[in-house]
């Protein structure tokens, strides 16, 4: 088994800010860069929603088919 050796952040960060910026020339990098992230919808709220939205008997006969 090979052991996987990661770079160090400074590294990783350096490397992928050069590529951005070569890729994408140094204004757009930066608008990537400063891109506000969705915030995380917390995990009760979240689960609520998706049982808003699911198919009870549909999800019942997907999980219970191979029984």
């Amino acid at each position: 088994m090979r052991t996987i050796k990661y770079m160090d952040e400074d590294v990783l960060l350096k490397k992928a800010i050069k590529l951005l910026v070569k890729e994408l020339g140094p204004v757009e990098a930066i608008r990537f860069i400063n891109i506000p992230r969705k915030k995380r919808m917390e995990s009760i709220k979240r689960h609520r929603e998706w049982q808003k939205q699911l198919d009870k008997e549909k999800f019942y006969d997907e999980v219970f088919e191979s029984l």
